[in-house]
């Protein structure tokens, strides 16, 4: 497991009408160019993967290589 620098900025991922406090997913970038991946009720449990994973995860999604993973989701609030 890769060490996470304790001075990440982390920017939460959410609808722009989201309230309350989540759970919501945080991502953080660090000089490593590593990327670190939590969840905001459990801060300490933290995914780390490269850039350039994270890169080719979010082209697929732009892809829509994941689109299949919410269908008949569209009607449903987070």
């Amino acid at each position: 497991m890769a060490d996470v620098p304790p001075d990440l900025d982390w920017v939460r991922a959410a609808p722009d009408d989201a309230t309350g406090p989540g759970p919501w997913i945080e991502l953080a970038f660090d000089a490593e160019d590593l990327v670190h991946i939590r969840e905001t009720s459990d801060p300490t449990n933290i995914v780390t993967t490269t850039r350039k994973k994270w890169d080719a995860f979010v082209l697929g999604v732009q892809a829509g290589e994941f689109d299949h993973f919410v269908e008949g989701l569209e009607d449903e609030r987070f």
